[in-house]
């Protein structure tokens, strides 16, 4: 079975970002690829965010208005481009939702490593409060031993 045009892109996408090395990160980025309109909408966003989408724009602007594809005031061009604009709008609010949730997934598995790292600075404090209080017993039971002259 041949992968079309679209699911090349979609697996490569434009452009490559360096991968994530935090493990939640890396979970979460997993189950969001599970769904083929994730990997649309991040990809459709990622080229919309690159440079290659400004240049697109620049040579399709420049072919419409220089081969006179239709007149001045360009009503179309016009309904062309604010319908993009609706639908990047869109895309951007999708990004920052996705962004959001990885946010918060990174701040969850904080907040758990903290817990964790209370829970043991806990059991460090009791280990030396044992400590502690075995030098004690054993200083006062030095103490009361008879002294040896030398």
């Amino acid at each position: 079975m041949t992968e079309t045009r679209l699911h090349k892109f979609l697996r490569n996408g434009l452009p490559h970002l360096p991968q994530p090395i935090d493990p939640a990160t890396l979970a979460h980025d997993r189950k969001r690829a599970d769904a083929l309109q994730n990997r649309v909408a991040d990809r459709i966003t990622a080229f919309s965010g690159s440079m290659l989408f400004v240049y697109v724009h620049i040579i399709w602007f420049a072919c419409w208005i220089g081969f006179g594809v239709e007149k001045y005031p360009y009503g179309l061009l016009t309904m062309i481009v604010s319908l993009e604009a609706i639908f990047l709008s869109t895309f951007v609010l999708i990004s920052q939702n996705r962004a959001d949730a990885k946010r918060q997934v990174i701040a969850n598995e904080q907040w758990r490593t903290v817990q964790e790292e209370d829970k043991q600075n806990v059991q460090l404090l009791d280990l030396s409060n044992q400590i502690l209080s075995l030098t004690k017993e054993i200083r006062v039971l030095a103490d009361s031993l008879p002294k040896q002259s030398g």
